[in-house]
């Protein structure tokens, strides 16, 4: 009899034995499903880290560019009366006048330690080449564009700088586009073909002047936001040495062409309005490239073209509304801007109503399913 086991006993023991498994395997894909997900956690920290356009809202998006887009607007007016109102002999001293500007009021408040950017070193110069390049040749062509086009027929041309940003973005920064954004980029040059075809006051020179500020301009947004993704210079930093290294170049341009001579026989020196504007222009040089780094980094290179673009709108119907003497109203070009300017609309709320989602985020989401389905079986 001692040695017989009594049945019920056996098959208690089992049940009991059955429960704490069943307890343990629970707890076991508890800790398991927590660990994923504090592991989860510190992928997304380290995500955002590493990808912090995810984490700039939409106000700095829009709040940049709308910088950006009134700097350029003030400075194009300006710039306008400086060479064509007041007739001032020389565009490339006008921009060298902006880049001395720039050098010496980033250096002062540096100085006096308002701002801060890294001191120079023998490698500088290969942390931002070739955007020296680019920049001295946007500063000079778009100031030779203004004073050789009307600016309502300017705003139609330079929207071909739209299309050169979006395929050296696919080319240099590898970026594809979404169809939608790539069909509002061709409605916009669209428009501008239409708007310039009709052009009654034709000018070559202006034309090549503007189609050369569009390369420039597209290759230095590019490239701007390459160097702020890779480099160490910060915009402050890449705005000053940027200047100090087109100082020289464009200051033996000014001194071989004789516009130094023309400059100083220039008879609108004592003419406060003019010099008020004169130095407008100069203090808004450095305004208006501070706004470009500053959009081109909250955005990207191809809003920041657009975006200039966009702010001749208001240009461009006040050109029509209250035509001046360097702009012959027509119907073809009124309905090419307009075509062109709804293109830009379009582009604008498609670019600032997109929310991008990282897809390392979905990808660790799905990672994590399989897991509990394993679980329940």
């Amino acid at each position: 009899m001692s040695n017989f086991t009594n049945p019920n006993l056996i098959n208690d023991s089992h049940t009991e034995n059955t429960e704490k498994a069943d307890t343990l395997l629970l707890n076991r894909i508890d800790n398991q499903n927590n660990t994923q997900n504090s592991n989860l956690e510190t992928k997304t920290q380290k995500m955002s880290h590493d990808h912090p356009d995810d984490e700039i809202s939409r106000s700095h998006k829009i709040g940049s560019a709308v910088f950006y887009g009134a700097s350029s607007f003030l400075i194009m007016n300006v710039n306008k009366a400086v060479l064509t109102t007041h007739h001032f002999p020389s565009a490339n001293v006008l921009a060298l006048s902006q880049i001395s500007s720039t050098v010496i009021i980033l250096f002062v408040l540096k100085l006096f330690r308002v701002i801060s950017y890294p001191d120079a070193k023998v490698d500088v110069l290969k942390k931002i080449f070739p955007l020296p390049m680019f920049y001295l040749g946007n500063l000079c062509f778009g100031l030779l564009g203004t004073q050789g086009l009307s600016l309502p027929m300017q705003t139609a041309l330079r929207r071909f700088s739209i299309l050169l940003t979006m395929v050296l973005e696919m080319v240099v920064l590898k970026k594809r586009q979404e169809s939608k954004i790539i069909i509002c980029v061709l409605v916009m040059v669209f428009g501008s073909c239409i708007a310039a075809s009709h052009d009654l006051a034709f000018s070559l020179i202006g034309y090549a002047f503007v189609m050369a500020n569009n390369l420039c301009t597209a290759s230095q947004g590019v490239y701007v936001k390459k160097k702020l993704q890779n480099n160490d210079l910060g915009k402050l930093g890449l705005l000053f040495y940027n200047s100090l290294i087109c100082y020289p170049v464009l200051l033996m341009i000014v001194s071989q062409n004789g516009d130094m001579v023309k400059v100083r026989q220039f008879q609108g020196w004592g003419n406060m309005i003019f010099t008020f504007e004169f130095l407008t222009s100069c203090v808004m040089g450095l305004v208006l490239n501070f706004s470009i780094f500053l959009c081109t980094q909250y955005n990207s290179a191809l809003v920041t073209t657009v975006i200039g673009c966009l702010k001749n709108i208001l240009i461009t119907y006040l050109g029509i509304l209250f035509p001046t003497e360097d702009y012959i109203f027509s119907w073809i070009n009124f309905g090419g801007l307009t075509i062109s300017i709804i293109g830009s609309i379009f582009f604008s709320y498609y670019t600032f109503s997109m929310k991008g989602k990282p897809k390392e985020v979905t990808e660790m989401n799905s990672e994590k399913q399989p897991l509990v389905a394993n679980s329940s079986r």
